[in-house]
């Protein structure tokens, strides 16, 4: 298969730069779904096209360039929820300035963003790339190296957790507020 019309072959390097080019917004949003910073997407989304050209070599199919990019943007997320934070005061006065500045409501926004964000890393991922990133569930498990019926299960127990936590009741079980009818009888 040719992935460039017009040229009959492109070297791997060239073919992770055009990706990145490419879909330069779609990391960007993946990592500012984790960073919740402009300027740390930017720098995951950076050490992620940073180490996919460097490491172009040991990409072995060119068919799943897409996916090995998502998979090492991906890395670099979890990799930077890991390290120590530190906070400047330059970004402590933007956020205020951007806390100042928004005059729309944002709150069903900012829960469903909380929500996602109490999620496992593992179940946080799913949602994004199937919701946010639009992403199939064949390209999910390809993505996250696991078997399609995992990634189901983990997109069913997320989702069944942000109801959950949306609608302020508990994830498992039954809780008798919830299951009393209006009478008051169960």
């Amino acid at each position: 298969m040719v992935i460039f019309p017009g040229k009959k072959e492109k070297t791997s390097k060239e073919l992770i730069e055009h990706i990145i080019l490419e879909k330069y917004n779609h990391y960007y949003r993946l990592a500012f779904s984790y960073a919740h910073n402009e300027e740390d997407a930017k720098d995951i989304v950076q050490n992620g096209a940073y180490k996919a050209l460097r490491s172009h070599h040991t990409l072995k199919d060119l068919q799943l360039a897409e996916t090995w990019l998502y998979r090492i943007m991906l890395n670099e997320c979890f990799q930077y929820i890991r390290r120590p934070k530190h906070i400047s005061y330059e970004r402590i006065l933007d956020e205020e300035d951007a806390d100042l500045g928004s005059t729309e409501d944002t709150y069903a926004n900012v829960d469903l963003q909380n929500a996602i964000h109490m999620l496992p890393e593992k179940d946080k991922a799913v949602i994004i790339l199937k919701y946010f990133e639009d992403k199939k569930l064949e390209e999910i498990s390809h993505i996250l190296d696991e078997n399609i019926s995992t990634v189901k299960s983990r997109l069913y127990r997320a989702m069944k957790k942000l109801r959950a936590v949306l609608d302020d009741r508990p994830a498992y079980g039954n809780d008798d507020k919830y299951t009393k009818k209006a009478g008051g009888t169960k």
